[in-house]
């Protein structure tokens, strides 16, 4: 038997992807889950989770947290696990957590399953036991159990014992539900890739509400009743438009940058340093080709997860070979690219010769199109002489088999015609004669010297001494050639698996390309540029800023610019028309802070982006049934969540807060929020609110100082038409025109004429008097309602009671008709 070794240095090109049913729809077959553990002490947290889809542990060293614990929620929030592991023994934060958690009816289908397992299955040392007894095909079985060891020990923070205890944990809630392998043998394992870090420092904190009201991401159900089942699709969104990603992987790298801005200035501009280099012109062809490159990158973690359960696919094979290729096409152009951008230092130098050792490997022994035919692993000529003879053997069998045949005829009854040798899996040779007409009872099939097996289609089936003698000389062919094709594909199996590491590294990196090349693609068609960084900002500075989304969609598009800082007013409230942009500009100024907080180019002139630790907005109310909330309610709750929460370094952002109630009240509402920033003085947020309050400026309801600074969107009146110029200026509106935005929703001239009517009195003091054509018409109703019901008394009745009458009825009608 051949053994798989090491082979030479050329490969050939990739074979024809798979055809309907192949691989490419497998990367999609399983739903992704992940099941965390969590462990809360003494102020600090230690999580571990386990994700299904590329089958690897993340874990987070240890973290301190509040009492509310706000750093599990937002791990909650962004992996959304299927299962939440922890100890039965909790102290009272963590069991209010975890009550409250339980109680949220309105995300019952998101709401994880909270599992106790007994506090001895968290032990420290039996915790450090599991980790470093597990069965992990990353590492080699050839390896000591020191280096083992040692191995683990580079990987897992041993000294963060909270961590240690989560991961065990998690190991013991993985072997006990056997998540993956729940059908498998019970000597199978849950399989294990990687292990890999996470941290949640140097992140920006941005709410579920923020990424709505921005429409960051907006997932819509697919508009094919064909695929609805398959779940929803983006939408109009900021993902959207600048999701170019050639792979999965890159598609779920992207989104998870999304939901983890950061204020890192090093991992910010080593980002930008790459789409820079691809925007220049004499890089746009290398672009293009990395692009198609990274289109071969497939889902290595699943053919891994397959290797490792034995369950390869003949496409397997095909598409793992094409990512291993295509791979090293990507290592030999990063190495003609400047390796003082980092990204293509590491995929030049960690796209290591293991790639092409696979590639080889794969190339040389697997028979991708025999493969394809028979359904099952093939291997190509010149691997196994000993596959190569029975082959041989088995390709000249038809006409041997006729030979036989002929001579066992000779030796036959004359009666019987005609005969054939054939060869059936798994029972060896076999001679067949046509059934005679005499051939009736079983008692006549009987012929001497053959043993009779079986009748099939009017077909006699014998064994002869000639047939037992090719079982005995050429075996069971076809099984024997799968059996030994099977071993070379185990022996496969293990070189790949004994380099699962480099292949998850490649992943890796080309994911972080692929991102990359999406975002200086969408940079160069939508005319972005790249932002700056400020830690000594205070704030924002935007020159000639464009809302992404918006400017797609309307003909024509305004820029605007914005600064907000210290010496700018770091409260600016905003006042014009309805429909004047408003909206727009807030969250025009949200999406491009947004934007450079994920190491993306930014729709404008020039940005400045100082230190900004979280994004917070009270822009539009989700309302729903199931929250069991007001929508005044719902609002309240978002601004309450920016007060308490926004620091001197948080972007606040405001919008119509206070419409939801008595006019008084909201107004007096916003005036006490913005008064109760503007007296923290220096340490105020960064806040932009939009209003229709006027009153908020004439009653002087806010404080005079340079924190504030009033701007509006300018406008012209042209006769009794408002002309918008969406264009931003600084001053204060003397009116909201709604008159103009009624006539544009089209409603009768006489309401608007009314309305108008009555705000000018309100304004001016004067009483409000109702309209005479429509007093009149009352009037004569009320006299006619009066009139019938006087026709409709008894006179005659002696319990008519007429003082009752004119004091119920009478008195009543004639002081509303006076």
């Amino acid at each position: 038997m051949a053994s798989l070794g090491a082979t030479a240095a050329s490969f050939p090109s990739p074979a024809p992807a798979p055809g309907p049913g192949g691989a490419e729809e497998d990367d999609a077959e399983e739903p992704a889950e992940t099941h965390l553990c969590v462990l809360w002490h003494l102020g600090h947290l230690g999580i571990a989770y386990y994700d299904t889809s590329d089958s690897t542990v993340h874990f987070m060293p240890d973290a301190p947290d509040h009492e509310s614990l706000a750093l599990l929620q937002r791990v909650l929030d962004e992996i959304n696990p299927r299962s939440l592991v922890t100890s039965a023994k909790q102290d009272e934060n963590m069991t209010r957590f975890l009550g409250k958690l339980a109680s949220q009816e309105h995300r019952e289908h998101n709401r994880p399953e909270i599992i106790f397992l007994p506090s001895v299955d968290f032990g420290l040392e039996i915790s450090k036991q599991r980790l470093l007894s597990g069965n992990y095909s990353f590492i080699p079985d050839s390896v000591t159990t020191t280096e083992k060891i040692l191995f683990l020990s580079s990987i897992i923070p041993f000294d963060c014992l909270l961590t240690v205890r989560a991961l065990g944990g998690l190991l013991k809630f993985l072997g006990r539900r056997r998540i993956g392998v729940e059908l498998e043998d019970y000597n199978v394992s849950v399989p294990i890739l990687g292990f890999k870090k996470f941290v949640l420092t140097h992140l920006v904190s941005i709410d579920q509400d923020t990424y709505s009201v921005l429409q960051i991401f907006k997932s819509e159900s697919h508009p094919s009743v064909y695929k609805v089942a398959s779940g929803l699709k983006e939408g109009l969104s900021l993902f959207g438009i600048l999701n170019r990603c050639r792979s999965k992987w890159g598609e779920k790298l992207l989104r998870l940058w999304f939901t983890r801005p950061t204020h890192d200035l090093g991992e910010l501009n080593s980002r930008l340093d790459v789409i820079q280099f691809f925007l220049l012109p004499q890089n746009l062809d290398m672009a293009q080709m990395l692009h198609r490159l990274l289109g071969h990158v497939k889902n290595v973690p699943l053919i891994l997860k397959r290797m490792k359960l034995s369950h390869t696919k003949v496409s397997d094979w095909q598409v793992l070979y094409k990512t291993v290729y295509s791979a090293l096409g990507l290592r030999d152009a990063c190495r003609s690219l400047p390796q003082s951008i980092q990204l293509f230092q590491d995929i030049a130098q960690e796209f290591s010769d293991d790639l092409h050792h696979i590639a080889s490997l794969i190339g040389k022994v697997v028979d991708f199109e025999g493969s394809l035919a028979a359904n099952r692993f093939t291997v190509l000529p010149n691997i196994d002489p000993e596959i190569d003879e029975k082959k041989r053997r088995l390709v000249g069998l038809p006409s041997f088999l006729t030979e036989v045949a002929q001579k066992e005829l000779e030796n036959l009854d004359s009666r019987i015609p005609s005969c054939s040798v054939i060869y059936i899996p798994l029972i060896g040779f076999l001679l067949s004669i046509p059934r005679l007409p005499s051939m009736v009872e079983a008692s006549d099939f009987e012929i001497e010297g053959l043993d009779f097996m079986f009748l099939s289609e009017e077909k006699l089936h014998y064994r002869s001494a000639r047939t037992k003698e090719l079982d005995a000389l050429l075996g069971d062919l076809h099984c024997d050639i799968r059996d030994q094709e099977t071993l070379l594909m185990y022996q496969l199996q293990c070189q790949v698996l004994a380099r699962a590491a480099v292949l998850t590294r490649v992943l890796d990196l080309a994911s972080r390309l692929d991102v990359l090349l999406a975002l200086a693609s969408a940079a160069q068609d939508y005319g972005y540029s790249r932002p700056r960084y400020s830690p000594q900002l205070l704030g924002v500075r935007i020159q000639n800023g464009r809302h992404p989304l918006m400017e797609l969609c309307a003909r024509t598009f305004v820029p605007n610019s914005a600064e907000c800082s210290g010496d700018q007013g770091k409260v600016k409230v905003i006042t014009g028309p309805n429909s004047s942009g408003k909206s727009i500009y807030l969250k025009q100024v949200g999406l491009i802070t947004f934007m450079a907080l994920v190491g993306s180019f930014v729709p404008a002139e020039e940005a400045e982006i100082g230190a900004v630790d979280a994004i917070f907005t009270r822009i539009h109310s989700c309302e729903s049934i199931s929250l069991g909330l007001s929508t005044f309610m719902i609002d309240l709750n978002q601004v309450a969540k920016a007060v308490n929460n926004a620091t001197e370094q948080s972007l606040v952002l405001i919008d119509e807060f206070g419409k939801g109630t008595n006019t008084v009240d909201g107004l007096a509402l916003l005036a006490a929020v913005l008064r109760y920033w503007l007296a923290l003085g220096p340490t105020c947020p960064h806040i932009f609110v939009a209003t229709n309050f006027l009153s908020l400026i004439q009653l002087q309801l806010l404080p005079q100082g340079p924190l504030v600074q009033y701007l509006t969107m300018e406008t012209c009146e042209d006769g009794n038409d408002l002309v918008f110029f969406y264009r931003v200026c600084k001053g204060v509106a003397n009116a909201s025109h709604a008159s103009h935005t009624a006539a544009q929703a089209r409603l009768p001239d006489k309401l608007i004429a009314r309305g108008k009517e009555v705000s000018d009195l309100i304004r001016s003091g004067k009483p409000i008097k109702p309209v005479k054509e429509l007093l009149k018409e009352k009037q004569m109703e009320n006299c006619q309602t009066l009139v019938d019901t006087f026709l409709k008394l008894d006179l005659e009745d002696p319990n008519l009671d007429l003082d009752i009458f004119m004091s119920q009825e009478v008195l009543p009608a004639a002081t509303t008709i006076l």
